[in-house]
């Protein structure tokens, strides 16, 4: 009889076992049950989390873009074209990143329709972001990663909403020529 109940609680930690490792296989192989489906409130939730103008914050969204398949359910733009039409590493300071979480948050923001209500914070964000990265740079040319700092925070504060459209371009260059 004591075999027989030790036999029936190894199966049942067998059964038990195999059981959650299909579970955990399950999960990692994107097989298991679609989670339910996040909320704006949520998305926006983490979205005003990744775009404060901490370094903590700053943190939090690298280590999530370093991980975008954990938010995939979230449906986050993370695409960039980092600087758009200005300098990527001006004078040889690297903007990328700083700009990188700039076009996230306004990309994001705009997709859920709350981005004049952010831009402010996104710009200031993103000023707080490039100064952190001059901080980096030797005392000597710090100043100069500074004062661009500043120079594309103020670009961003005043262009930054404004759209312009292939038509636009065509208006102005028809003007010029």
């Amino acid at each position: 009889m004591e075999v027989l109940s030790t036999l029936t609680r190894l199966r049942t930690l067998l059964v038990t076992a195999v059981t959650a490792t299909l579970g955990t296989l399950g999960l990692v192989l994107g097989l298991a049950e679609p989670a339910a489906a996040v909320t704006t409130a949520q998305k926006l939730a983490v979205l005003s989390s990744w775009t404060q103008t901490s370094a903590a914050s700053q943190n939090a969204w690298l280590a999530a873009r370093a991980n975008q398949g954990a938010w995939a359910e979230y449906g986050f733009d993370w695409s960039t074209d980092y600087c758009s039409s200005s300098p990527d590493n001006p004078l040889g300071f690297d903007f990328r990143l700083s700009c990188a979480r700039h076009d996230f948050g306004y990309r994001n923001y705009k997709a859920v329709n709350q981005f004049s209500a952010n831009k402010s914070r996104l710009d200031s964000a993103f000023y707080e972001d490039l100064k952190r990265k001059c901080a980096t740079y030797s005392a000597v040319v710090r100043p100069a990663c500074y004062s661009l700092a500043w120079t594309y925070y103020q670009a961003v504060k005043a262009f930054g909403s404004v759209i312009v459209t292939r038509a636009d371009l065509d208006r102005a260059t028809a003007l010029v020529g």
